[in-house]
């Protein structure tokens, strides 16, 4: 017998939830425009909000794919962590630098790396290239090894790239990057034409194809020559020497940092107890650094972009006291034929609660396409994580819920005698 009442129970409370349900379509059927212009405004608010999340997603994808341009796990070595600002800079100049035999030893003595990339970054600014009256704006030069472009998935355009018998020889050819190629050579051949840079002539031996960056045209302005050759001919104490190191696939980065630290640790005799005199960064930590940047961003202009919801919900409580006045005849009569309270608070929450849940699944629609059509038209990677679409629906029908509370706790605590008195 209990058991039977618990049944009728249930199906009494679901026959509710549904006739309220319909009841609140019936609302907004009958109320076209005020009820249309609410959905759009949810609409545009949840629209606005998955657009951004969409849109910095594949920006954070965008960034780590063109500053982390290696496709494979990497090891940067360098005399300072790149990442700690309040650094003394001095001091850290002060350090023994690395060396190209460094890089050697850790591609000949550590089974871990695959390939190793030796680099002089210049101090002393960027340079201007020229060629027969013609100049590039202010670019850097870069001294690496032949290997530079296998380590930042570079591909060359005209040409070649660097030899070991370029470095080996000290030889004054240059690699252009995309920008200045364009600049010095725009309708000829530059393989074999001789540019100027500084107070030396070098051979153009090839070009590299633009990256497609999402800094745009900056990313193209460089070229590259032999270290051995940069040393010879632009070095100065300020110069940064790095080493990448990419770690084959059976190897873990931490393994191969091991390896790296044990090795140069022996190489410039750091005793046991000291600290080491260089820092070894490894790929992920650059990746994390660019996730937390590109989060915080994304924060802030989410929560920004979510001030069209709180708006939105301001109309729902608007538009929902409204409603109850309105109404106040017909819920003092659905009182005097029994209906509790609790069921006059259900009704007007269903009602906003379907307001805003349409405003939501087609704000979200709406969302969706005007995502991929800008990621596309940016040339940004289309990403959204499926979590962001039911956060998105819950949080539009919450609105509902909470802004539709104060008017529907109004509605329920009405007394029946005096609502029928309204006309």
């Amino acid at each position: 017998m209990v058991e039977q009442s618990r049944v009728d129970e249930e199906r009494l409370g679901r026959e509710i939830w549904k006739e309220n349900l319909l009841q609140a379509l019936q609302v907004i059927r009958t109320h076209r425009m005020r009820s249309g212009l609410l959905i759009l405004g949810v609409a545009i608010g949840v629209m606005t909000v998955l657009g951004m999340v969409t849109v910095l997603s594949g920006l954070g994808k965008r960034i780590q794919q063109d500053l982390l341009s290696a496709n494979r796990p990497f090891l940067d070595i360098s005399r300072y962590d790149p990442m700690q600002g309040d650094r003394d800079f001095e001091a850290l100049m002060r350090r023994k630098k690395l060396t190209a035999e460094d890089a050697k030893a850790i591609q000949d003595q550590c089974p871990s790396i695959e390939r190793v990339d030796f680099e002089v970054s210049p101090g002393e600014g960027m340079r201007v290239l020229r060629y027969k009256g013609r100049r590039t704006n202010l670019i850097q030069v870069v001294g690496t090894s032949q290997n530079f472009p296998y380590v930042f998935s570079l591909q060359v355009d005209e040409g070649r790239f660097l030899t070991d018998l370029d470095v080996a020889r000290r030889r004054r050819a240059v690699i252009l990057g995309f920008g200045p190629a364009k600049d010095l050579f725009p309708n000829m051949d530059p393989i074999g034409k001789w540019v100027r840079i500084g107070a030396y002539e070098y051979e153009v031996v090839g070009t590299l194809q633009s990256r497609r960056h999402f800094m745009g045209s900056i990313s193209d302005n460089f070229a590259v020559v032999p270290y051995s050759t940069f040393e010879k001919d632009h070095s100065s104490k300020y110069d940064d020497y790095e080493i990448i190191a990419t770690v084959k696939p059976e190897y873990t980065l931490d393994e191969a940092k091991d390896e790296i630290t044990a090795l140069l640790r022996a190489r410039r005799k750091v005793a046991p107890a000291e600290e080491s005199d260089f820092y070894i960064t490894t790929s992920e930590a650059f990746r994390d650094m660019i996730t937390n940047i590109t989060k915080y961003i994304g924060l802030v202009l989410i929560v920004i972009s979510s001030i069209g919801l709180m708006v939105g919900g301001i109309g729902v409580m608007n538009i929902m006291l409204i409603s109850v006045t309105e109404r106040t005849r017909e819920v003092g009569v659905r009182m005097a034929l029994g209906a509790r309270r609790h069921d006059i608070l259900q009704q007007f929450l269903i009602e906003a609660a379907t307001l805003t849940g349409t405003g939501g699944f087609i704000g979200i629609v709406c969302g969706l396409v005007a995502a991929r059509g800008v990621t596309h038209l940016v040339q940004f990677p289309y990403s959204l994580p499926v979590i962001w679409i039911i956060i998105a629906f819950v949080f539009s029908a919450g609105i509902g819920i909470i802004f539709g509370m104060y008017p529907a706790n109004r509605a329920s605590k009405m007394d029946p005698i005096v609502a029928l008195r309204q006309e």
